[in-house]
């Protein structure tokens, strides 16, 4: 790569200690100046316009594995993700870093009692040693959560546990728990998808339900209600320049919604959105990015959608259903800041945010402002050699 600042400006600085500031300023420059670099040739050749995001009201929302990275992302960074939407999955660290516990716990069965306290105990300590946000910010977020009636891949007392554990966290006015709808385990619509009473590929039923205008009207106040019409564009990213190593689990290629008053510089709002298992792009196309009825709401109401991508290994980091990770294949800290799928979403964030408007630092440093479905698949269990039901 270039250097910025050249190596005779090193040599005066050893020379002139007093030159210490100057050399200081000249390298901040250069940090910035790269960052922005690397955000415009990560989104050059796509023609992401340039975006002015509001980073300090994020709203997230997810589909089963999806669902679970939803709740991570929301409280690893609650002092700037002000909402989330959770569909079809269980509480917070549920997995407790182990796959096993993933499936005997968390999926379409409970083998032991779930010992809510205890997932609990992980956040606070987390929260007391800086590796998600304070809890304390959890208190006015929104909340709003979906289990289907005929949902036989993740069990509703995952669900309710989640329930449960977002009202010890968040003032239970802000939540919303939607338990009474016959849908099976997909993300549920007015008129997209397949049968709501069966859970197959894209994982997106039609049910007569707007999941989607549901979810985000809790979460973002005063919408507007969309015409028939989305004039929005879909935007492929590179993942992989955005993100950089933290990005490796990822696909090469994630997407983003951009309505119209968005791509002409107003300022917009944020919303991402996280597919399940077997529901990436390279799986079943564009459908989780285009036939939720997300952009539908997006369009009308200015809010950018980011859709990361995961990808399938089948060596280690053993994933073979393209799953975000909510049991550990990536590291120990898969469920907090330090985790490298979530600070490849932060990095993502950073890198197409950039407009002008005002410009945020999270105290992790992830944030400055400067198109795929989740489903119940069959998720084959290595060391066991048995074939487990699986998000």
């Amino acid at each position: 790569s270039t250097h910025c600042i050249s190596s005779a400006a090193s040599d005066v600085y050893k020379r002139q200690p007093d030159m210490k500031t100057t050399y200081k300023i000249l390298a901040s420059f250069c940090a910035l100046y790269s960052g922005v670099a690397l955000s415009n040739a990560a989104n050059s050749g796509n023609g992401l316009p340039p975006l002015s995001l509001d980073v300090e009201q994020v709203t997230v929302s997810g589909l089963s594995s999806g669902g679970y990275m939803a709740t991570q992302f929301h409280i690893a960074h609650s002092d700037w993700v002000k909402g989330a939407g959770i569909i079809a999955a269980g509480p917070y660290y549920c997995a407790q870093n182990d796959i096993t516990t993933a499936l005997n716990q968390c999926v379409n069965k409970v083998d032991a009692p779930i010992n809510l306290d205890a997932l609990s105990s992980v956040a606070i300590d987390y929260a007391n040693e800086g590796s998600i946000a304070p809890l304390a910010g959890l208190k006015d977020a929104k909340v709003w959560l979906f289990h289907g009636t005929n949902d036989v891949r993740v069990t509703a007392q995952a669900s309710d546990l989640l329930y449960r554990q977002y009202q010890s966290w968040t003032d239970t006015q802000n939540i919303v728990y939607v338990n009474d709808q016959s849908a099976a385990h997909h993300f549920p619509t007015l008129n997209e998808g397949s049968n709501c009473s069966v859970s197959e590929s894209p994982f997106i039923g039609n049910c007569n339900y707007d999941t989607a205008g549901n979810m985000l009207n809790h979460l973002l106040p005063y919408l507007t209600a969309p015409d028939d019409s989305v004039s929005g564009k879909v935007y492929t990213i590179s993942q992989q320049k955005l993100a950089g190593s933290d990005g490796e689990t990822l696909a090469e290629k994630g997407f983003v919604f951009v309505p119209e008053n968005c791509a002409s510089g107003e300022s917009c709002r944020l919303h991402i959105s996280f597919h399940g298992c077997n529901q990436y792009a390279e799986v079943v196309g564009n459908s989780y990015v285009t036939k939720t009825g997300i952009n539908r709401w997006a369009d009308d109401n200015n809010i950018v959608v980011l859709y990361p991508q995961t990808k399938k290994s089948l060596f280690m980091p053993l994933n073979p259903q393209g799953c975000w990770d909510w049991w550990g294949y990536t590291s120990d800290d898969y469920a907090n800041r330090k985790g490298a799928q979530i600070s490849a979403v932060a990095n993502m964030i950073k890198g197409i945010n950039t407009g002008t408007i005002n410009k945020t630092t999270t105290n992790t440093g992830a944030i400055n402002k400067a198109t795929t479905n989740t489903g119940a698949v069959s998720y084959t269990h290595l060391r066991a050699h048995e074939t487990d039901s699986y998000l």
